[in-house]
């Protein structure tokens, strides 16, 4: 997580130096094309050829990509690197989440997934990094740094048992996709909160860097660095509250925070609130993204966790990217137009709060 996103940051300012400013919200868009497509193959053959296997394919395009970046100065071929940096993150988040699944007992699935996101989250807030190596050592150390770390979780991968009962060898016939291994329909409501949920991060990603210019912050990582102490802090103490309230009230509270945080970066015309509303954030998304992984836990057949793992995904790469999408249509490089960019994702959380309400109170589930 580090890898993927220690260069975010930096980001925004790389193509608008070599021209391309008017795309920034391609920068986030085009990573999560490929990897919610990469999503079906990644799900069938962790469930196939085994957990481990799928985790080595998403390390080894971390590593090529994040090499190549220094020698591809257009936009064009800047625009197409980060269209195949996204195959890293269809596959290895999700060999690995089936793999940490399959060791969960069910009781504790709210706890473990809080434990599993708290270093997904220490990953993200590589973000709060990434300025201060590019400022002191340059654009092209810092894409060097991404990929060493890719090539340490490679080395990590290696001491991890093998969780799926029986692999088989890899044949080309498995990457033959049928619709049943897209969708696991099991865990659709789950999908449909994180890909709600998302929507916001994807605004996030997309402009909190320039957010850091208009309030004379020089770290361009601000706000993730904030969002991720904070989202790190409230996985250690609130992990388990799904555990014992269910997975459906958690996810309200969380949703409910997310609304009142957009609201505030809205509204934000200094540092202080702004540094708030990232903490807000990171409480949020502390306590709804464990939540949804357990939830999905939960609903998933034993035999298809990585197809459900997979859906979880998908639905998280549709928000991300339907998310900074959304921000070239309200965002026009200014501080006045945040409110509109941002005021979008407070009315998708809502809409999430509703859902769930309304779930909640119709809908069977098995918490």
């Amino acid at each position: 997580m580090t890898s993927f996103n220690l260069i975010l940051p930096e980001l925004n300012e790389f193509i608008t130096d070599i021209g391309g400013g008017d795309q920034k919200g391609l920068i986030i868009a085009l990573f999560a094309i490929t990897a919610l497509i990469s999503r079906p193959f990644s799900g069938k053959l962790s469930d196939t050829i085994g957990r481990k296997k799928v985790m080595y394919i998403g390390m080894g395009v971390a590593v090529v990509v994040s090499l190549l970046y220094p020698l591809f100065t257009s936009v064009g071929l800047f625009l197409y690197l980060r269209l195949m940096h996204g195959f890293s993150a269809g596959f290895l988040p999700t060999g690995a989440t089936a793999l940490v699944t399959d060791i969960l007992p069910p009781e504790k699935r709210g706890v473990g997934m809080g434990l599993w996101g708290v270093f997904i989250s220490l990953g993200f807030g590589g973000q709060a990094i990434g300025s201060i190596i590019r400022t002191e050592f340059g654009m092209t150390f810092l894409f060097i740094t991404a990929a060493c770390f890719a090539i340490a979780s490679g080395i990590l991968i290696s001491f991890l048992k093998e969780t799926l009962p029986n692999p088989i060898k890899f044949k080309w016939s498995l990457l033959k996709v049928t619709w049943q291994d897209v969708f696991e329909p099991s865990v659709i409501p789950a999908a449909i909160v994180m890909f709600i949920a998302t929507f916001s991060t994807g605004i996030v990603l997309a402009l909190t860097p320039d957010m850091s210019t208009f309030f004379d912050i020089q770290n361009k990582g601000w706000f993730l660095g904030f969002y991720a102490f904070s989202t790190i802090f409230i996985r250690l103490f609130a992990s388990g509250l799904s555990d014992k309230i269910g997975r459906r009230k958690t996810l309200i509270f969380g949703l409910s925070l997310m609304v009142i945080c957009m609201a505030l970066v809205a509204l934000s015309t200094e540092w202080k609130m702004y540094t708030f509303a990232a903490v807000l954030f990171g409480i949020s998304t502390g306590i709804s993204s464990p939540t949804l992984m357990a939830w999905t836990a939960d609903l998933s057949h034993k035999s298809r966790r990585g197809v459900g793992a997979g859906t979880l995904f998908i639905a998280l790469e549709f928000g991300i990217m339907f998310g900074s999408t959304s921000t070239m249509f309200t965002y026009d490089n200014s501080l006045a137009s945040i409110p509109y960019a941002f005021g979008a994702g407070a009315i998708m959380a809502i809409i999430g709060v509703l859902y769930l309400m309304w779930h909640l109170a119709y809908r069977h589930s098995n918490t």
